[in-house]
């Protein structure tokens, strides 16, 4: 029988109220029992946590792994490995593969590849449309059948409202959210930045709020119609979460998840880069009234989740000229050591708070096991400690891409141990 008992930890744990000195102890694959003192069974493994945080595993909903189709930038393999870097146990892929992730096949591979490396868990997200093309819906039942826990075109947005309706319509038989990359491209045009004074000064065409903020709307009207479960991905305006907010209280099946880089960065840091593309994001950076509006969503309970919508590009495309450059930055090794630093240690959130927007909130919103320490739970469990620092240094990321915007930066606070299905699949001391 696998055993390990992680002794003298600080376990917080959202989704039962915990946040006390206790002893876990993990059996077969599953948490067994939480208790103040806990004699570790015969042939138990033991790893000692006292003076650090014991988590529930961390869960990103909302990653590109790039594979099958580009693996230059990622694959299966080196996303994972950067996921249990970042004391992730499990993450949520996006359907924007080459080829798209809209049949068994596909979907199929995906979970192969994952099953080889071994590393977290990975849960495909099946495509809306097929070919990401907008026009005919994919084969929901299909792909959930296959292990798909939610369906989205993200990197696209569905723009015909009849399409979405139907999509809100047929994912009810299944029980799965529809995820929006919300963007009305109308508006957006060839914007390459937040349209605001940032982008004025520099001559970039810019892309407005409103162009999040009316799909966004247009969406909920068709939710209270139709019904369905609906989330809002990487969303980034003040306006867009009002939206949500007053949605929810009406009683609307609807959540949404914000990124790292949308909460603590604003167009202005475009201008400070000197227009450097690993600031240049899909949505892009806002401005600083929107991103105090989104700090204040986590705060008062509003976001569900936060997501890295961790997109890996190759050195060479991100070289290119700011207008040039494709969208995306990844993010899965340094999303916690940023929240841990800059919003519980900024005073913005406590810590339970955080780790229920990266454990606990992720698996309600997608219906994932785990983001919870309850007996029977998988034994998905992340390590942190509060004092150990992160120098963030692109070139030592297990991922294969390297565009951050946060390079440089010292951030106190950082996973230790990660461990999935009762196994310890990262340890920092081991991986320096």
């Amino acid at each position: 029988m696998t055993r390990l008992l992680v002794r003298g930890g600080r376990v917080v744990d959202p989704s039962q109220g915990i946040d006390a000195r206790l002893d876990l102890l993990l059996e077969e694959g599953r948490v067994a029992r939480l208790a103040e003192r806990l004699e570790p069974p015969a042939g138990c493994e033991v790893l000692e946590a006292a003076g650090k945080v014991v988590a529930p595993g961390l869960i990103d909903i909302h990653v590109h792994l790039r594979e099958p189709g580009q693996t230059a930038k990622e694959t299966i393999a080196s996303g994972a490995a950067a996921a249990a870097a970042g004391g992730f146990t499990a993450v949520a892929c996006m359907a924007n593969t080459q080829p798209v992730n809209d049949s068994a096949l596909v979907t199929g591979a995906i979970l192969a590849a994952a099953g080889r490396a071994g590393l977290c868990r990975v849960h495909p997200i099946g495509a809306i449309s097929k070919g990401l093309e907008g026009r005919e819906l994919a084969p929901f039942g299909e792909l959930v059948a296959a292990g798909c826990r939610a369906v989205s075109d993200d990197g696209r947005p569905v723009m015909s409202a009849e399409l979405m309706r139907r999509a809100l319509e047929y994912s009810q038989h299944f029980g799965i959210p529809v995820v929006q990359h919300a963007q009305d491209l109308d508006l957006s045009g060839d914007g390459v930045m937040h349209e605001g004074v940032a982008s004025a000064c520099c001559g970039m065409p810019g892309i407005p709020g409103v162009a999040e903020d009316v799909m966004v709307a247009r969406d909920l009207v068709l939710l209270a119609e139709f019904g369905g479960r609906y989330h809002v991905a990487h969303l980034s305006t003040a306006r867009s979460l009002a939206l949500v907010r007053e949605a929810r209280a009406r009683g609307l099946a609807v959540t949404c998840e914000v990124t790292p880089h949308h909460l603590l960065l604003t167009d202005r840091a475009v201008l400070d880069s000197g227009l450097a593309a690993d600031w240049k994001m899909q949505p892009p950076l806002r401005s600083q009234g929107d991103a105090a509006a989104l700090l204040a969503g986590l705060a008062d309970g509003t976001i569900d989740a936060i997501a890295t919508d961790h997109a890996p590009h190759t050195p060479d495309e991100k070289a290119l000229e700011f207008q040039s450059a494709p969208f995306g930055v990844v993010g899965l090794e340094t999303s916690l050591a940023l929240g841990l630093d800059r919003l519980v240690g900024a005073g913005v959130i406590p810590l339970p708070r955080l780790i229920e927007l990266m454990s606990t909130g992720p698996a309600r919103v997608l219906g994932l096991p785990g983001g919870t320490l309850a007996a029977g739970a998988p034994a998905d469990v992340t390590v942190i400690d509060l004092d150990r620092e992160l120098d963030v240094v692109a070139a030592r990321f297990a991922s294969k891409s390297r565009n951050t915007p946060f390079a440089g930066w010292k951030l106190r606070g950082r996973a230790v141990a990660t461990i999935v299905g009762g196994r310890v699949v990262w340890r920092l001391d081991a991986a320096e």
